[in-house]
């Protein structure tokens, strides 16, 4: 939890224990991604979600018209504390991988068991390019209308992979609407709505969801 918001990431855990963290029975997520305006609508992203994991594909177009593929696996415990994070991409003939893993007491380490300390404090992760995990923090706090919370999250960059802890904050403005913000200085900031299982409908600008059968 970044400055400005209460405990550690244990405490943080068992405080929002309660909490309901994603949908009880396993459901298809797909969104398009619109953040390049090159080409627009080009590539998907298909998540498996359920209640304490989350399985994703994602094909898209870089910046540099350069297609990539990120795949990631996600896994929290009951309190929503994230203890898994598997992440690999492909692009132009290079491949790049992530695996982390949070302990007990809330420290995140590497692939090889090494103490990140530059993690320390963060309690969620945040991948580009995915809205997915926009939802970790909204589950886990539990946030009241009107309420607004700070976090410190361990924020992945896709293709390359790189993890660095970046600030930012939620509003929760109306039972299905919350305002994010970027606390890193470069002000951004975006208006999410979320259906009723507390996960993103549209980000503006950069994803749309898709609507499927059922849903």
């Amino acid at each position: 939890m970044d400055a400005g918001a209460s405990g550690d990431a244990a405490t943080e855990g068992a405080r929002v224990g309660r909490v309901a963290m994603g949908p009880e029975a396993t459901r298809t997520v797909c969104w398009v991604p619109t953040w390049n305006p090159d080409v627009p609508g080009i590539g998907l992203e298909h998540v498996e979600l359920g209640a304490g994991h989350a399985d994703s594909v994602l094909l898209a177009v870089d910046e540099d018209r350069e297609p990539f593929r990120l795949t990631y696996a996600l896994r929290w415990d009951e309190r929503g504390l994230l203890r898994r994070a598997d992440l690999e991409t492909r692009k132009g003939g290079r491949s790049w991988s992530l695996h982390l893993r949070v302990d007990d007491a809330g420290r995140w380490l590497g692939a090889h068991a090494e103490h990140l300390g530059h993690l320390d404090g963060c309690v969620d992760i945040d991948i580009w390019p995915t809205p997915l995990t926009n939802s970790l923090p909204i589950w886990r706090s539990g946030l009241r209308v009107g309420e607004r919370r700070e976090f410190r999250m361990a924020w992945v960059s896709a293709p390359s992979l790189t993890v660095e802890a970046k600030p930012q904050a939620y509003t929760r403005l109306e039972d299905r609407l919350y305002l994010f913000e970027s606390l890193d200085g470069s002000g951004f900031t975006a208006m999410l709505p979320v259906d009723g299982d507390g996960v993103v409908l549209d980000y503006p600008e950069l994803f749309r969801r898709v609507a499927l059968a059922g849903r």
